[in-house]
C-alpha cells in the first residue's frame, strides 16, 4: 500500500480527535444522540482548522451500521467504506472546479434519487464561495427543502462571500485557528508514533510558523522528517524556516522599550549579516509586540506563548508606555520591505522612528553601558533678540502641538541672529518639509533630540550628533541633500551643512554655553 501523507494518515477519524473545535464537535455530538441532526451545515473558518474532516466524520456518524447516534464505530462496512472514500452516498464536490450553474442543475437532479447502501446521502461542498451567483440562486430551493434523506455540508474560508441567503437556509458553525499548545500536543503524538525525535522548542517553532493551521503543522513536520530523518534539532527547523528563533526577536525588543538605538542597529546589522529572511524577522517581532500591547491592557488570557515569555513581556510592560508600545507596533507592521527580504534599512528607519522620536518627546535617559545612564543634553536656548513692537516675538511651537495638515509659522530672524531663531524653531524645521521628502531617513534622523544647530558661520550650518552612527548616515549624498534643502528652504537662503559627532561626555562646553559661550568653531578629530 503507497504511504501516505501526514495530513491524510492522521486525519481525525471521531469527533473527539478533532483539534481545537469543542464548540463544534459538542454541539453536533448532542445533535446525533438526540436525533436532531440538521438538513444543511456550514463550516466556517481558515484552511487546516477540520471542516472537511468534521464533515465526513458526520457522514459516517449518521450512516453508521452499529450507531447512528453518536461517533462512528469506524469498523462496520459503511464506516470503512466513507473512511476510505469508496461510499457511493457520499459525494464531495470542489466548488472551485464546479462553478456554473450547469453544476448544480445536475446535482439538484442527482439530489432525488434515493441513497444507494447508506440510510443517508451526504453531500460535502467544499470552497462553497466560489459558486456563481447563478449557480448559488440554483442551489437554493433545494438547499431550503432537501428530501429527508439528504444532508448537505457545506465549506468555506470565506464566508463573507456567500449569499446570506444560503446561509440563512444552513446551521452555521465557525472553525477556529488552532492554538499553539493544541498543535503541538498531535504534532507529539505524530513523532511518538512516527519514531521521530525532535526538540520541544523546534515543535513549537513548527507551530507557530503553521500561524492556526494544524494541516499546514503536519505538512511542515513531514518535510522536516524527509530532509533530515528521525533526528530534528531546532537550528535544523531554523534553517529550514529561515527564522532566527526567539532570542534575537526578544532582544531587540527590549531594546526598543529601553530606547537602545545603538543595541538595536548591532541586532538588526547581525540578523542581516546572516543572511536569514528580514520578513520573517519582521514577523515574529510584530507578533511579539502585539504581545506586549495586550499584557499591557490586560488582554493577555488567550496569547499563544510559554510561561517564560509572558513573564519577560510582564516585566517589559511594566517599562513602556502605552503611547510607546502602539507607536513601535504601528511602525514595524506598517513595513514595506518590497521584493528584498534582505534589506535591513525598513527595519532600521522604523527603530529609529519609534526610540528617536520617543526619546526626545520624554527626554528619557539614553543608556551608554550596561548598567549606567548619562543624563539627557540640557537644550541651551539664548536669550531671544529685541523685537520691534510691532512685531511679535518667536514662538518654539514642538511639534508634537501642530495637527498633521497645519504649517507652523515662524517670525523672521533680525540680521545676525538666523542661528538663535534656528535653534529656537528646530522641529519648525522639520515640519515644513515638503511632504515628499518626510518619510525619508534623512528627516528621521534630523527630528531626534540628538540632533542640534550649533553654529552658523559664511552659509554653512553645523550640526551636532549624539550618536556617530547618525552623522555618517546624514552625510551620504542623498541624506545630505535633504538636510541641506530644508534647512535653506528655512533660512529663506541657500546653505551648506557640516556634520560632527559630540560626545555625550563634553560636559565642560554644555557648562561654558549656559554662562553665555557660544560656539564659534567645531573642530573634527
Amino acid at each position: 500500500m503507497a504511504s501516505q501523507v501526514f495530513y491524510r494518515k492522521w486525519r481525525p477519524q471521531t469527533l473527539a480527535e478533532v483539534v481545537g473545535q469543542e464548540h463544534v464537535t459538542r454541539t453536533l455530538l448532542n445533535a446525533l444522540s438526540s436525533g436532531r441532526v440538521s438538513h444543511a451545515y456550514l463550516f466556517c473558518g481558515p484552511r487546516g482548522t477540520g471542516k472537511t474532516s468534521t464533515g465526513r466524520i458526520l457522514a459516517k456518524a449518521v450512516n453508521c451500521l452499529s450507531s447512528g447516534k453518536g461517533e462512528p464505530c469506524n469498523t462496520c462496512p459503511m464506516c470503512q467504506a466513507i473512511t476510505e472514500g469508496r461510499a457511493l452516498d457520499v459525494i464531495e464536490i470542489d466548488a472551485a472546479s464546479n462553478t456554473g450553474v450547469d453544476d448544480i442543475r445536475a446535482l439538484r437532479e442527482k439530489v432525488n434519487y434515493a441513497p444507494n447502501q447508506a440510510r443517508y446521502k451526504v453531500y460535502i461542498v467544499d470552497e462553497v464561495h466560489m459558486l456563481s451567483t447563478s449557480a448559488s440562486n440554483a442551489l437554493l430551493k433545494t438547499l431550503e427543502e432537501p428530501p429527508p434523506y439528504v444532508i448537505f455540508v457545506l465549506a468555506t474560508t470565506e464566508a463573507h462571500k456567500i449569499l446570506p441567503t444560503i446561509t440563512s437556509r444552513c446551521q452555521r458553525f465557525d472553525f477556529r485557528r488552532l492554538g499553539q499548545n493544541a498543535i503541538i500536543l498531535k504534532l507529539n503524538r505524530i513523532s511518538s508514533t512516527e519514531g521521530i525525535k525532535i526538540e520541544p522548542e523546534a515543535l513549537r517553532l513548527i507551530s507557530r510558523s503553521a500561524t492556526g493551521s494544524l494541516r499546514d503543522a503536519e505538512n511542515l513536520l513531514e518535510q522536516f522528517f524527509a530532509y533530515y530523518g528521525t533526528d530534528i534539532s531546532l537550528k535544523q527547523v531554523q534553517a529550514i524556516l529561515g527564522v532566527t528563533g526567539d532570542k534575537r526577536v526578544k532582544e531587540l525588543l527590549r531594546h526598543i522599550v529601553n530606547n537602545d538605538i545603538s543595541a538595536g542597529m548591532k541586532i538588526i546589522n547581525a540578523v542581516s549579516s546572516d543572511g536569514l529572511d528580514l520578513k520573517q524577522f519582521s514577523r515574529e517581532l510584530v507578533a511579539y509586540l502585539r504581545g506586549l500591547l495586550l499584557v499591557k491592557t490586560g488582554g493577555d488570557k488567550d496569547l499563544d506563548f510559554t510561561t517564560e515569555e509572558l513573564a519577560e513581556l510582564k516585566d517589559l510592560a511594566l517599562k513602556a508606555p502605552l503611547q510607546q508600545i502602539l507607536k513601535s507596533l504601528k511602525l514595524f507592521s506598517q513595513l514595506n520591505m518590497g521584493f528584498d527580504s534582505y534589506s535591513c534599512l525598513p527595519l532600521e528607519l522604523a527603530l529609529v522612528d519609534c526610540t528617536l522620536t520617543e526619546t526626545g518627546r520624554k527626554e528619557t535617559p539614553t543608556p551608554q553601558a550596561e548598567g549606567e545612564f548619562v543624563k539627557p543634553r540640557e537644550a541651551v536656548i539664548p536669550p531671544p533678540p529685541k523685537k520691534k513692537a510691532a512685531k511679535p516675538e518667536p514662538v518654539n511651537i514642538s511639534s508634537e502641538a501642530v495637527e498633521p495638515t497645519t504649517t507652523p509659522t515662524t517670525t523672521p530672524p533680525e540680521p545676525g541672529n538666523e542661528l538663535e531663531h534656528l535653534r529656537l524653531n528646530w522641529r519648525q524645521v522639520i515640519e515644513q518639509a515638503p511632504e515628499s521628502i518626510k518619510r525619508t531617513p534623512a528627516i528621521a534622523i534630523l527630528r531626534s533630540a540628538g540632533v542640534k544647530p550649533i553654529a552658523l558661520k559664511d552659509d554653512t550650518v553645523t550640526l551636532t550628533f549624539r550618536y556617530s552612527y547618525h552623522k555618517e548616515k546624514i552625510e551620504e549624498l542623498e541624506n545630505k541633500r535633504v538636510a541641506v534643502e530644508v534647512i535653506s528652504k528655512f533660512l529663506g537662503h541657500p546653505c551648506q551643512v557640516r556634520c560632527v559627532y559630540e560626545a555625550e561626555e563634553n560636559h565642560l562646553v554644555r557648562e561654558a554655553q549656559k554662562m553665555g559661550a557660544q560656539i564659534i568653531n567645531v573642530e573634527e578629530k
